[in-house]
Formats: C-alpha cells, sequence, structure tokens
C-alpha cells in the first residue's frame, strides 16, 4: 500500500515529553506514514487539561490520522480522541492507563515533594522502566531524554498521574482502536489494560514482549503491529 494511502501517525510521548525517545520506533516505521511528534515543555509544570490544548494544536485537520498515546500521554489520547475529531481514523495505546494505574499510591501523594527527582536517571527508575531488558543504549538514551526535563516538571506530572481519570471519555470512543500490552511492564499493571477492554470491549490488546519502554526496546514488534493497524483502517 502507498504512503499516501495510511494516515498520519500523531505520537504523544510519556512522562518526559520530549518526543526524543520514538526515535527507534521512528526509524524502524522507515518511512511508512508520516509522522507527527508532539513534545511538552521541559521548564513550565502544566496540567493534563494544558497538555491536551498543546497536543491538539498538533493534530492535522487535512487529513487523517491516528493517535498514539505512550504512558503518561494515554489519557491525553483518551480525551482527544473523545472529542470525535472528523480526521481521527483510529487510536493507539501503548503501556498506558484510563486512570490511576497505581491507585494505592494516590494515599503517598504528598510524599511527592519529598521525592529525590534528579537522582531519577540514575538510581531506582532506570531498572523499573526497562527491567531484564535493559542496555547500555537504552539507559543512556532515557537518561538524556529525563535530564532534559526539570525536576518540578516531572514531580508535577506525576501528581497529574495520580488524580487523572478519563474513564467516561473511553467508553464514548468507536473508532478503531488498540493497546500495546508489554508483558514485562513494572510501571503499568495489567489491570490498567484490562479496565481499557472493559471500557470499551472494541479495543484489541496486543502483548509484546518488553519492559515498560516498550516502543525503545521492542520498536520492530511495535512498529510491525502499529503499520498493521494503518493499513486495516486504511481507505482501500
Amino acid at each position: 500500500m502507498d504512503r499516501s494511502n495510511l494516515p498520519t501517525l500523531v505520537l504523544l510521548p510519556g512522562m518526559d515529553g520530549t518526543g526524543a525517545l520514538f526515535e527507534p520506533f521512528i526509524s524502524t516505521l522507515k518511512d511508512v506514514c508520516d509522522i507527527v511528534v508532539v513534545s511538552y515543555p521541559c521548564d513550565i509544570p502544566l496540567s493534563y487539561i494544558e497538555l491536551q490544548a498543546i497536543a491538539k494544536q498538533s493534530l492535522p485537520t487535512d487529513r487523517p490520522f491516528v493517535l498514539l498515546g505512550e504512558s503518561f500521554s494515554g489519557p491525553i489520547a483518551i480525551a482527544l480522541t473523545a472529542l470525535c475529531l472528523p480526521q481521527q481514523v483510529g487510536m493507539v495505546l501503548c503501556c498506558t492507563f484510563a486512570s490511576n494505574p497505581r491507585p494505592l499510591f494516590k494515599h503517598f501523594g504528598f510524599l511527592l515533594k519529598f521525592l529525590p527527582m534528579n537522582a531519577l536517571p540514575t538510581g531506582w527508575l532506570l531498572p523499573v522502566l526497562l527491567g531484564r531488558f535493559s542496555t547500555a543504549h537504552l539507559r543512556a538514551t532515557l537518561r538524556q531524554a529525563i535530564n532534559q526535563v526539570r525536576p518540578e516538571v516531572m514531580r508535577s506530572r506525576l501528581r497529574s498521574v495520580l488524580d487523572v481519570d478519563t474513564s467516561a471519555q473511553l467508553g464514548q470512543i468507536e473508532i478503531p482502536s488498540i493497546y500495546l500490552r508489554a508483558t514485562d511492564d513494572h510501571v503499568v499493571p495489567e489491570a490498567a489494560s484490562e479496565r481499557i477492554s472493559q471500557l470499551n470491549p472494541k479495543t484489541q490488546i496486543i502483548d509484546i514482549k518488553a519492559p515498560h519502554c516498550l516502543l525503545q526496546a521492542a520498536p520492530e514488534e511495535a512498529a510491525s503491529q502499529v503499520i498493521k493497524f494503518l493499513r486495516a483502517i486504511a481507505p482501500p
């Protein structure tokens, strides 16, 4: 199928918000479709509503597109898709959630102000994000991306996750949707994807052997599944 027939793929980034971590995934797509990468400010703490407004400004208005929400950006992808934008033809969710994936943590939200955000890239975060799939290259790539973001911004985004809830919007979505689920995700539990499936039974769950950073650790399999999805919903 010719590239011009496929929808544009709009990528919404994870917690870092830089969009830089999409590079392995984009390279693997090999120009099969047009791609728009959304990025969020690294120096200004913004709410989910404010970040949603930024993402919306980047959406194509003159051609069909598919919205991909990775991790932190899943609720943004869900909220935007629920608006029934005329050119959106599909949604891809990746290692993400409709509401706080770890409800117990909400009771300890007050501790976020004590979390040593400057130590995250070299401390406990990388093993949690990568697990047994960790490599020197992946660790360096993640460290570089996270270090671009001010600690107060990361803290604000973590706090936003505790309170977000797009469950109602998810139930309103009618367009084709898939969920890329990492088999070794130690950040977002399987219960989060199961809840999405319950709220929107049309969402197809696709398991991929990968850690939470699925698009970075398993870009080939992820790209293969996304290309298959794009081709399935593209006009004949």
